[in-house]
Formats: C-alpha cells, structure tokens, sequence
C-alpha cells in the first residue's frame, strides 16, 4: 500500500443535510486503483458549490450513491500507485483533475482517480492553483463555448456579460472572454470592483445599486451572451438587455430555468435561456492546465485550509461570499 501505510485521515458525512457540522474526520483504509485507476497522494482539493448542495439532498436520490460519503472532486496530486494497465502515468507524476462524483474522495490523504479525467500538473502550476481548476474553470469554458465561442482564430468580437463574475466560475470565464476577444461587463459587490477591472473587465457593475439589479450596461451595450453564475435573477431582468439574438448561459439550472427554456424555443423567440450541464472532458483540462501554465489564466483563492479544519473551508463555500476559490491543502 502506498508509503506502507493501511489507513488515511478522510472527512465525511453520513446523512443528508447538517452543513458544516455534520462533517466527521475519520481514519478509513487507503484505497486501491482499480482498471484504468490510479491511486493518488493528495496536496490539494478545492471545493465547489455542488459538493454542499449534494450534501443538502438535492440530487437525492441519485448523489451520493451512499453513506458515510467523502465529498470533493476537484483535486491536485502525486500519483502513489499505478491500477492494471495504466501506463499514461508512473509513480511520483503530479496530476491535476476531477474525480467521478459518484465516488467523490478529494477530503482525504489518498485517493482513487480515473485515467480519463487526470492531466500532468506543470511545476509552474501550484497545487492550490491546479486543484482550483476543473470544474469552475471548465464549466466557464463549456459556458463560453455554448454561448458560441469557439476559441480560435474565427472569434468575433461580442458584448458579454457574467454576473457574479468575482466568484469560483466567474472570475475563469471573465478571463476566457477577455482571451477571446470579448467585451466584457461583470457583476460582482463593491469591495471586488478594482479586482474585476485588474482581470480585464471593460466595465463592472455593483449588483446592490438600482442600475446593477436591473443589469443595465454603464455604456448602454445590449449582451449578445451572458454568462450567468448565480441565481435568483428572472428571464424578465434578463430579456430588455439582450441583443436580438442574445443568449443566457445558465450554470446552475433549475426546474423553472428548463421550462422557461423551453418555452423560449416553443415560442420561435430568437433569444435564448440555455441551461448548462457540465460535461468533464481531458482536452478542456488541458487547455486550461496550458492557459493557467502560461499565464493567462489567473486563480483567485479566497482561502487556503488544512484537511483538520476543512469545515471552516465548507461553512465559507456555503456562505456565498468567497472571492475566486476555497482550497484545502493536505
């Protein structure tokens, strides 16, 4: 077993619901990598909205598939051992990428990680760095690439706007745009206005002022896409502030996102609520990986916390209020 040791320090939970307090550090065995597995040494994981949400039970009955459960997917680490025929990666490689959700394991020493969704970590890239990555990043590319950039030379430039762009996901998709030659407007609270600016936002909207709820541009440009990363804004805010084919990329759908989608297509209207589903794939990872190797793509953490007080990590996600992105760092 890796490094000889039989057993690792792991978080869990062991029911729906309970936030941060219902988070247990326990000692369970080291996994082992099974087919196209491998068993990695963790330095870093960063959490994301959707690992609290599946602990308040809102992909019951499908996530997780049971308890006690090791939450987190996003994960940097040393590669500790190898499963049968693997042969993409050695022993002691640094990696970067997702686990299966069903699996989940990030809160943890060691984990158990599938080939298909790992990319080599460049000793440019941090582990904090790295692990900040997947899915907010990814999910700020298949955004960016639903509202029609395709990140190549047949690019045009487009009027974008992405509200709570100083978050996990915003603050990569305002990047990406700027990359790809958009002009961007994002979104955010007074105290990340210089912050959005120093990211390559054209203008920033406060969203607590009048104009700001109401998403009006400062220069009165209509959207051809929004990126849109948070909730509770309605399609009426939205529709008076599109162009005449303008889209709304939602990141987080709900049951009234769908149905309102589909009503946009029932009813022929040229403007359009597309609600995104993340869909992991190894060549989104490492463009990414190259962008933020090269330096184009900056990560933002909020905060870095020890695997011991990983429940102060979770209770800050849950707040809403994290500028860029919540690591813990093994």
């Amino acid at each position: 077993m890796a490094e000889e040791k039989s057993t690792m320090k792991a978080i869990q939970y062991a029911s729906y619901g309970g936030g941060a307090g219902a988070l247990k550090h326990v000692e369970v065995p080291i996994p082992s990598p099974k087919k196209n597995e491998i068993l990695l040494k963790l330095e870093a994981a960063s959490i994301n909205p959707i690992d609290w949400k599946i602990q308040s039970g809102m992909l019951r009955p499908f996530l997780p598939p049971k308890f006690p459960f090791t939450p987190v997917a996003d994960v940097a680490g040393e590669v500790a051992e190898l499963g049968p025929e693997v042969s993409a990666y050695k022993k002691g490689d640094k990696v970067v990428g997702m686990l299966n959700f069903s699996n989940g394991g990030g809160l943890a020493q060691f984990s158990v990680a599938p080939i298909s969704l790992m990319v080599t970590r460049p000793p440019e890239l941090s582990p904090p760095e790295a692990a900040s990555l997947p899915i907010a990043a990814m999910t700020a590319l298949q955004a960016l690439k639903a509202a029609g950039t395709k990140f190549d030379a047949t690019d045009k430039p487009s009027n974008i706007l992405i509200t709570a762009a100083s978050g996990g996901v915003g603050h990569y998709a305002l990047q990406l745009a700027k990359h790809a030659g958009h002009h961007v407007t994002a979104t955010c609270g007074a105290r990340n206005i210089e912050l959005m600016k120093s990211l390559g936002a054209d203008e920033v909207i406060d969203y607590k002022t009048p104009e700001g709820a109401k998403l009006w541009s400062p220069s009165g440009k209509k959207y051809d896409a929004v990126i849109h990363c948070t909730t509770n804004i309605s399609w009426s805010t939205f529709e008076p502030n599109l162009t005449t084919e303008g889209k709304v990329i939602d990141i987080t759908p709900t049951l009234k996102t769908m149905a309102t989608s589909i009503l946009k297509k029932v009813t022929l209207s040229k403007k359009k609520l597309v609600p995104l589903l993340l869909s992991p794939k190894s060549e989104d990872m490492k463009f990414l990986v190259d962008m933020a190797t090269e330096g184009k793509l900056k990560t933002i953490v909020d905060s870095t916390h020890p695997l011991s007080k990983a429940e102060e990590a979770w209770a800050k996600s849950m707040s809403g209020h994290a500028t860029g992105k919540i690591v813990i760092e093994m």
